[in-house]
């Protein structure tokens, strides 16, 4: 980031403190400075990147003062066609988060914790949630402070590991990135082909490039707060169908089923639980639609995961509550198919909530993978520049469709490797 210091007339009783950023996507900021007394030769000038109440502090010393100045954002995004600002949206941000967290892995949690039970898999989820948050928390800061070092928005994984874990590092986290986000994203399209192929009676390879083709054009044509509205609508649909499948598996509901804690059985069900709350891949593109506001950042990751952690407890409680004994447990491989198959309603309203949560989390991914394959391989990203978005939509089109079964093999890959390697 170069800093600047016009010295205007005499006459002028204001200055100006231009900050210059590298990319030309974000523009100037000019901040008023008055009864500035310039001396003949600065003798020091210097950033002082601390961050405190979502400012970025500057730092202008010379022989005689020293001045300190406060910006609420390091930049300004602005749109390409009327170059006006556009600002992001918090509760956009907040819905990105929850809705990259809430994946339709949720429904397969009871499966896991079950053997746990209720109370201890709630402590599990718990200390999950908070190590997760912190993760983010660590990668949001890694990420401002780029940003400051770059003088540019914008900044993805490839740019941080360059600056904090060298040449070795870079290698491993760029492809264990990219292989945690193809697997997904294979995963996500075939199951939703699936779906799309029953609910329309289409062919798996219509379905399948249907989806891909409509979430993917949300996510290159769209706004931020076209794409915050859009996932707004998704997070709602989730909520309500969510909702309907508590109240019609809450019917046999045994409180003293809920008390049963097998601490010994956590270790189990952690690598699950762990990968349900992954989001951190959007972490880098909160920064840049906030404009690198830490204190915006904070509270859209906290607040976008606790919203994932409350539909995960309910859940969980809802379904382990309904085992009333442990002789029970132990002829349930899996709760959600014993609940499939004694209430045919829940399986529409299954469906229903699986494809919702798919969507929001493909927009999330999307998003994440489209901005690393533009800072990786220094490809221009933003609205008419294609080429991130093509080869972040086609692979896994392709490979949903050479293998209908990879849904089960990408998550396996993606639970087993990918959480791990990414964090």
């Amino acid at each position: 980031m170069s800093l600047s210091l016009p010295l205007p007339s005499r006459s002028s009783q204001i200055r100006t403190l231009a900050i210059t950023p590298a990319s030309r996507k974000h523009k100037f900021l000019h901040i008023p400075v008055q009864q500035w007394t310039p001396s003949r030769q600065l003798q020091h000038l210097h950033t002082n990147h601390q961050h405190y109440l979502s400012r970025t502090s500057f730092q202008c010393m010379s022989r005689s003062q020293q001045q300190e100045y406060e910006v609420e954002r390091l930049f300004s995004n602005l749109n390409q066609v009327t170059l006006k600002r556009e600002p992001g949206s918090l509760s956009s941000a907040i819905l990105l988060v929850a809705g990259t967290t809430v994946g339709a892995g949720i429904l397969a949690i009871p499966a896991v914790t079950q053997e746990s039970g209720f109370l201890a898999s709630s402590v599990a989820c718990i200390l999950c949630w908070i190590f997760m948050v912190t993760t983010g928390l660590l990668i949001a800061e890694v990420n401002v402070n780029t940003m400051c070092e770059l003088g540019s928005g914008g900044v993805s994984l490839v740019s941080m590991a360059k600056r904090t874990l060298g040449v070795a590092g870079v290698q491993f986290s760029c492809w264990s990135y990219i292989f945690i986000h193809y697997a997904l994203l294979i995963a996500y399209v075939a199951r939703s082909s699936d779906i799309l192929k029953n609910f329309l009676g289409i062919p798996l390879w219509e379905s399948a490039t249907l989806f891909s083709l409509v979430f993917g054009g949300i996510c290159y044509f769209g706004s931020q707060r076209f794409i915050g509205a859009v996932n707004g609508v998704l997070i709602f649909g989730i909520i309500i169908s969510f909702t309907s499948l508590v109240v019609a598996a809450s019917g046999d509901l045994h409180v003293d089923a809920l008390l049963k804690a097998n601490f010994s059985a956590v270790p189990m069900s952690i690598p699950i639980i762990a990968l349900s709350f992954v989001y951190q891949n959007v972490v880098p593109v909160l920064c840049t639609n906030l404009e690198g506001n830490l204190s915006k950042v904070r509270t859209a990751i906290v607040l976008g995961t606790a919203i994932p952690l409350g539909l995960f407890l309910v859940w969980d409680g809802v379904i382990l509550g309904s085992i009333s004994t442990p002789e029970m447990a132990d002829k349930i491989a899996d709760p959600l198919q014993q609940l499939l198959s004694t209430n045919g309603v829940v399986g529409p309203i299954i469906q229903a909530f699986s494809f919702l949560a798919i969507g929001t989390s493909y927009i999330g991914f999307v998003l994440g993978l489209s901005d690393f394959l533009a800072d990786l391989l220094k490809l221009p990203a933003g609205k008419n520049k294609p080429l991130p978005y093509i080869l972040t939509l086609i692979p896994p089109l392709v490979l949903a469709l050479l293998d209908p079964e990879i849904f089960f093999k990408a998550l396996d890959f993606a639970g087993t490797y990918g959480g791990s390697l990414n964090l």
